[in-house]
Formats: C-alpha cells, sequence, structure tokens
C-alpha cells in the first residue's frame, strides 16, 4: 500500500492547517482510503472506483484524465502547490 502525506491550508479559513493523508493499493483510479486532520480531530472515508468513474462522467471529462487531476490535487504535494484550492465544510 502507498501512502502520502500533505499539509494544506484551505481557502475556507487559510489560518487553518491541515493534513492529507490518502493511500491506494495499484493505482489511485482503483480507489482510495483518505484522513483528513487538524491536528486535533481526524476524519476518514474511503473512494471507491465506481465513484471516480461516476465523478469524471458528472464533469464530463475522460476517466484518465480526472484521476491524473487527482494525482496532481491529492498526492503531488510541493509539485502541484499553488494550482489546487481545498475548501472545508
Amino acid at each position: 500500500m502507498e501512502k502520502t502525506l500533505n499539509r494544506i491550508h484551505p481557502v475556507s479559513d487559510p489560518e487553518a492547517t491541515y493534513f492529507l493523508q490518502v493511500s491506494w493499493e495499484n493505482d489511485l483510479g482503483t480507489g482510495f482510503g483518505i484522513i483528513l486532520s487538524d491536528g486535533l480531530c481526524a476524519w476518514t472515508g474511503t473512494v471507491s472506483e465506481a465513484e471516480i468513474s461516476r465523478e469524471a462522467a458528472d464533469m464530463e471529462m475522460n476517466r484518465k484524465k480526472y484521476v491524473e487531476e487527482l494525482k496532481k490535487a491529492l498526492i503531488a504535494g510541493e509539485e502541484s502547490a499553488g494550482k489546487y484550492n481545498f475548501a472545508i465544510s
């Protein structure tokens, strides 16, 4: 299993710091687990392969391209810093 951990500062609360951990088996496109923490609380969830396909279709985006964008936003870290905005609600 592969994992990444990134620090994010959401646009909804730029002074706050959150930590985003994403874990996956072979490929992010087959689904992944996610943990979001503010250092005091943690929230967990999973995203299935079917949910990824459904979201790509909803956005009218090629599934492969959608998975590439997910990788950039969720696991690329510093190389994608400033290119993606996160909002916490």
